[in-house]
């Protein structure tokens, strides 16, 4: 094999490789790297490694694997870098060149490959996993269950969300036209997502009724996981390329494709920049990437509906909300004034903007699993803006943020609720 071959991924993104100054201004700005503060962990000492990847002074050992997963992939570095380069997109290709090289090791390899792809299989585990939450997962508030020390590995000490008692897909048909009365304004598919599928139902439900009521005939087809714990958090490129096919097959027929989740809408965006080794693959995912809206962004920008349209909800009246920026959502996507428009329109409820609110919460998918207690660490900076802003909800466009923020606010005893924008609407 030779090198082209062996880092065919990397060479895809050579521009960023060779233009990156090594100045060192993304240790001003990358979240990671104020926690812990050794070269690794940024952006230029990430670059650096892969630099040696390919010129063959360094390997894929565990030093190498580490650093290309110790990673929040949230574009701090990229948005200010003075180069002008997306070190993210590289640590992306490495990932996928190791894959390539190494595989995935037991029990990833089983979970990546033949769990996630399989939406039938992967709902019944949960559905499993839901059956003896009470044993492992004690309640602590509410809904939040405590990951005991049995769970360790998840992360001792999490708070998170329960397994839904029923699924959204088991709960709204495929066709969901708008009520007598309205017209049919356009037809979108709706792109679920497995945390909103499995935790947090109501809020498909909730997009799905605010679709219609404005007009909206909303498809839910029978669809699978969008694919970013796969391709982007393990590398495999591979098995990411046949959920990638499925769920293009899925949405075929619809205006657009909505969906409520940033890491979602991102990862379907990121399919023809990752995945797209054929002609014909290119094609079908730029297809799919022109469809794709974030439900603010529909709202604003497509339904362009008036300001008067935004009716606080009943969890929403009278409260004072302020706003996250999900990293996917704000700087993968470019979406961040519509959801402050819907915000700030809500009749009967106060928005106050929090200090960084860009600022990345230390989800990151799998990084949370791996990097727990860094995690946090990161996360505590986003708990001390959103107690300064006196907010009583945090709003927010990404399920996976939701989880990272109710465990945290949850951990340092703050009586604010998390929301998801779709929520706060009547």
């Amino acid at each position: 094999m030779t090198d082209n071959q062996r880092f065919s991924q990397i060479e895809r993104f050579r521009y960023d490789l060779e233009t990156c100054s090594q100045c060192g201004y993304c240790t001003f700005w990358c979240p990671l790297y104020q926690e812990e503060p050794v070269e690794t962990s940024v952006a230029r000492g990430k670059v650096a490694t892969i630099r040696k990847l390919v010129a063959g002074e360094a390997g894929y050992d565990g030093a190498t694997a580490d650093l290309l997963n110790k990673c929040l992939l949230c574009k701090t570095c990229a948005e200010h870098c003075t180069s002008k380069i997306s070190a993210p997109d590289l640590v992306l290709a490495a990932r996928a060149d190791k894959v390539a090289a190494r595989g995935i090791h037991f029990p990833y390899n089983l979970v990546y490959r033949w769990l996630l792809p399989r939406r039938r299989l992967f709902g019944r585990v949960v559905r499993l996993a839901s059956a003896f939450q009470w044993l492992f997962l004690p309640k602590t508030n509410g809904t939040i269950r405590h990951l005991s020390f049995f769970l360790s590995a998840l992360g001792r000490g999490r708070r998170i969300p329960e397994i839904a008692p029923k699924f959204f897909s088991e709960q709204i048909p495929e066709i969901n036209k708008p009520p007598m009365g309205v017209e049919t304004r356009m037809r979108v598919g709706y792109f679920v997502g497995c945390a909103t599928n499995f935790v947090f139902p109501d809020i498909g439900k909730k997009i799905v009724q605010l679709l219609c009521k404005n007009g909206v005939e909303v498809v839910v087809p029978k669809q699978g996981c969008c694919g970013a714990p796969v391709f982007l958090g393990a590398g495999d490129f591979e098995t990411g390329r046949k959920m990638a096919d499925a769920n293009v097959k899925a949405f075929a027929g619809v205006d657009y494709v909505i969906s409520g989740c940033a890491t979602c809408t991102s990862a379907l965006k990121d399919y023809r920049k990752f995945l797209a080794d054929t002609p014909e693959r290119a094609a079908a995912y730029e297809a799919l990437e022109g469809k794709l809206k974030d439900l603010s962004e529909f709202l604003v920008d497509v339904l362009r509906l008036p300001g008067n349209a935004y009716k606080a909800s009943q969890t929403a009246r009278g409260k004072r909300i302020t706003w996250h920026d999900s990293c996917h959502l704000n700087r993968h996507l470019g979406v961040k004034e519509q959801p402050r428009q819907i915000l700030q329109a809500l009749e009967g409820a106060e928005f106050a903007e929090m200090v960084r609110p860009d600022w990345c919460c230390g989800m990151a998918g799998s990084f949370t699993i791996y990097y727990y207690d860094l995690s946090k660490k990161i996360a505590d900076k986003k708990m001390e803006t959103i107690k300064e802003s006196g907010a009583d909800i945090v709003a927010v466009g990404c399920p996976g943020c939701m989880i990272q923020l109710i465990d945290n606010t949850v951990r340092h005893g703050m009586q604010v609720e998390v929301k998801h924008i779709a929520e706060l609407i009547e």
